[in-house]
């Protein structure tokens, strides 16, 4: 045990994996948990202790699919294997961890996402004004670095969406830090790590410069020098063997990339649906889902990053939208160009296997495949037309001399290990060829000896055979074991016969051996050679992964934009919104496509918020997430849902839609939609576009209307946010006469007899119902609570109408300068007893009077009656 005690010591907050013969043990706390996590059974060895010590192992040949379910559990795990072979260990067999496994640092394809990637994040506070955020995909060798204001940290690691966050012991207790973090995997280390002076020499060594200006950082970039320097550290504590594959950090400068936070990617549905469900035909509900046509593994990432990253350089839209319209024209160069990526493996993490020391045989094979394509892929685009692709193209290297390389030194067909052999292409070493002649002589004369032996020992079914337990032998049937020579030695008996050997057969057995031998050895030194020659070209190889996911991204926006009937929206620098048959990307898809009804929007400094009113489930929330992924969509540079669209810049887009609470904050529902619209209204500007739905409906009527009328109203004076407020306060309608920047809108909707039919279409005006009730039926609510509710609904429209003046007929719309007295208004419908009040003039009143109007008032203040005079 003093070798797991030893191993133990190093890593204290790792589950360590103690080899032990075809096993790997759990001890003591190890034990425990491992059992309770991975269903194992708990048992117990006493080592010589003075008490039994808690026990638990697995199969060596079954620790990928246990490793696997903890790092999904986010545990961190190490392995500690033996080091030499029992066979010439003096003593016990040295055992040393090989390998650490944590949620952010896998690499194995067996836990990884393909279409995702995997981050490890580091965050240093930035006090008082943010963070430092760097972040690495261990599997591809990617690094990145920016600052992160604190309103603005929850949003950028729920887009990040970290497997595992490092942060220094001195940030433990930053609160907001915690509470962000949430269910993700923490691992804390002293703040020495962090130092800005240790992490520039750090990264200074491992890239091998003289200045960390060159790797883009710039003077007062302390704390993101600090993160990125500890997640450098921290992968050396990690992986000793050393991580050759690192990118130099990409910063991330503020200006480029629209910050998308929570409540935004999660009411757009953008890679997850809204119900969090597992659901593969769930999953299909996702903005991703339509879009991810990409054809290669590092394409669907970076179609990803793509999503939650909309740009807000305008010249990198334009470019993106020109490199999509020309593939999106030319039909046949795109099939041909996704024909041939189709084949292209995953360089990205091909590359980041190089770095680690991990890639086999099949894995070179497969990028020596990859890299007979890349020709194609280059030619492919190169007279496109369009300045991106054109620049993609001259900058794609081929690597010419690693793909010959890797065709003259590896077997056509190579096995999965180096182990199985074959894996060097005859021809490439004149001596392991020698060696292989000398093997396969050997094995021709011992299948040769089959025929000689039986013309010498006269018996017709004597076989030789070969198992990996004995090695050669001659098999003879029981029945004719009494005609074996005298030189047969025997090597096992059998239910129906013997097996023997003869010292001939057993001298070239070992030429044999002694030939495979020194095949093994041979091949897994050149192997070797060509593996690190290989190793130093993966900086060029991936710069050609980036390249062509680029191309397979872009590709994959060009062939969606046809399938799906996009069009290219003119963005532009302007304020304006102006879409033509715009179509919700997601919802036409679950339906035929004639189904689908399209609408018109303008959005402009005249007419800048939309009051949008009509019926429960017409439409209204369909309508805002449709206006959200269109201008997103934009601004990722892909074509849009539309007959025609122009588009603004806009520097966010702020969504609140739906209800939900959040009890393991505290939170009910109400707060959290208030803490939500509190945050949009801190954060909105005149060029953000802010979609809201329902404010206010958590709480009494009278304060939900006052909310939504004061919030609008700061949007419209001190904001000038392009904004639709789709709501159910039709009071909110009368805003289109007081503001002049806001006009009333409302999804139609047609009434037949008791049926209401939804006909999807936005139209000018407020609408004048809800149809609450008819919802209600339309769900299976009993019949008698529906008719009951009509009863109800009718008596307190009498209450609050004072007599119906001014009514509409049910259905109709009116323009916003109406106001809405067959819905509970709350602004401008006085009750009559009110207005009785107010007529008086008590020091008037006589004691006669006084008593004949209360008795007046008492038959106001209950309906259908009247006072009499």
């Amino acid at each position: 045990m003093r070798q797991w005690r030893d191993a133990k010591t190093r890593h204290q907050d790792a589950l360590l994996f103690f080899r032990v013969g075809d096993f790997y043990e759990l001890f003591h706390d190890d034990a425990e948990e491992g059992a309770r996590l991975l269903g194992l059974t708990l048992t117990a060895r006493n080592n010589g202790a003075a008490a039994a010590v808690p026990l638990a192992g697995v199969p060596a040949k079954a620790l990928d699919d246990y490793l696997s379910r903890l790092v999904r559990l986010g545990r961190r795990v190490a392995i500690c294997d033996q080091v030499e072979d029992p066979a010439e260990a003096k003593g016990i067999v040295r055992r040393e961890v090989t390998e650490m496994l944590t949620p952010g640092t896998i690499v194995a394809d067996h836990l990884l996402s393909e279409r995702a990637s995997t981050l490890l994040c580091a965050v240093v506070p930035h006090a008082p004004v943010g963070y430092g955020v760097a972040t690495v995909d261990v599997s591809t060798g990617e690094m990145t670095a920016r600052y992160v204001a604190v309103p603005d940290l929850g949003a950028e690691l729920g887009r990040l969406e970290p497997a595992e966050l490092l942060m220094p012991r001195s940030a433990v207790d930053d609160a907001r830090l915690e509470a962000l973090a949430g269910a993700t995997a923490r691992s804390i280390r002293d703040d020495w790590m962090f130092d800005v002076e240790t992490a520039r020499e750090k990264l200074l060594r491992t890239y091998g410069v003289s200045s960390l200006e060159g790797l883009g950082f710039q003077t007062g970039d302390d704390q993101l020098v600090g993160a990125a320097g500890a997640l450098v550290q921290y992968l050396q504590e990690i992986r000793p063997a050393g991580v050759t594959h690192l990118r130099p950090v990409r910063i991330e400068r503020p200006g480029r990339i629209m910050p998308l936070d929570e409540m935004t990617r999660r009411n757009l549905e953008l890679t997850e649906p809204l119900r969090g469900s597992e659901d593969r035909t769930e999953q299909k509900t996702t903005l991703l889902a339509v879009l991810d046509r990409a054809v290669t593994a590092m394409g669907g990432r970076l179609l990803r990053r793509w999503t939650l990253e909309p740009l807000v350089s305008a010249p990198e839209i334009w470019a993106r939208q020109q490199a999509v319209a020309a593939l999106f024209d030319a039909t046949e160069t795109r099939g041909r160009l996704r024909g041939v990526l189709a084949d292209v493996s995953d360089l990205d993490r091909l590359s980041g296997k190089l770095g680690t020391g991990r890639v086999g045989p099949r894995d070179l094979a497969a990028l020596r495949r990859s890299l007979e394509l890349l020709p194609a892929v280059r030619d492919a685009v190169a007279a496109s037309g369009a300045p991106l692709l054109g620049e993609l193209a001259q900058g794609l290297d081929v690597l010419d001399d690693v793909r010959d390389l890797l065709a003259g030194a590896l077997a056509a067909d190579p096995p999965g290990t180096l182990s199985e052999g074959g894996v060097v292409r005859a021809g490439w070493s004149s001596e392991l060829d020698e060696m292989r002649r000398v093997r396969d002589g050997a094995r021709d004369f011992i299948a040769s000896l089959q025929t000689r032996e039986r013309e010498r020992s006269g018996i017709s079914s004597l076989k030789v055979g070969f198992n990996q337990v004995f090695g050669y032998y001659l098999e003879v049937t029981r029945a004719n074991v009494d005609k074996v020579p005298a030189d047969y030695v025997r090597k096992q008996t059998l239910a129906n016969g013997e097996r023997y050997f003869t010292p001939e057969l057993k001298e070239w057995e070992e030429k044999v051996f002694a030939a495979e031998d020194g095949i093994g050895r041979l091949e897994a030194e050149l192997f070797g050679r060509v593996r690190d020659q290989v190793a130093r070209a993966v900086p060029r190889l991936q710069g050609s992964a980036s390249r062509v996911a680029q191309l397979d991204v872009l590709a994959a926006l060009a062939d969606v934009a046809a399938r799906n009937g996009y069009v290219r929206p003119e963005v532009h620098t302007g304020f304006s919104v102006d879409l033509r048959a715009g179509r919700h990307p997601v919802v036409e898809t679950m339906m035929p496509r004639s189904d689908f009804i399209p609408n018109d929007l303008v959005l402009d400094e005249a007419r800048r918020i939309v009051i949008l009113t009509g019926p429960n489930m017409a439409g209204k929330s369909t309508v805002l997430r449709q206006v959200g992924l269109i201008q997103l969509l934009a601004q990722m540079g892909s074509f849009v849902p539309a007959d025609r669209a122009r588009l603004p810049v806009v520097d966010r887009i702020y969504t609140r839609v739906g209800a939900s609470d959040n009890l393991a904050r505290g939170q009910s529902t109400f707060m959290v939609e208030m803490s939500e619209t509190a945050a949009i209204l801190h954060g909105a500007t005149d060029r953000s576009l802010v979609l809201l739905d329902e404010i206010g409906r958590g709480t009494s009527t009278y304060d939900g209307v006052s909310i939504a009328w004061a919030v609008t109203e700061h949007i419209h004076e001190r904001i000038g946010a392009k904004t639709i407020f789709a709501t159910h306060y039709h009071e909110l309608t009368q805003l289109g006469d007081q503001l002049a920047g806001v006009k009333n809108m409302n999804v139609s909707v047609r009434e037949v007899g008791d049926e209401i039919v939804f006909l999807r279409r936005l139209a000018d005006g407020g609408a004048d119902r809800s149809y609450g009730i008819h919802v209600a039926r339309l769900a299976g609510m009993p019949e008698g609570i529906v008719a009951r509710a009509r009863e109800l609904l009718a008596e307190l429209e009498g209450t609050h109408t004072g007599g119906g003046e001014g009514l509409g007929r049910h259905g109709q719309h009116r323009p916003g300068s109406e106001s809405h007295t067959d819905q509970l208004s709350f602004f401008q419908v006085e009750h009559p007893l009110v207005r009785r009040l107010r007529a008086l003039d008590p020091d008037d009143l006589t004691p006669k009077e006084a008593l004949r109007l209360i008795y007046e008032l008492g038959s106001l203040s209950r309906p259908g009656e009247s006072s009499s005079e």
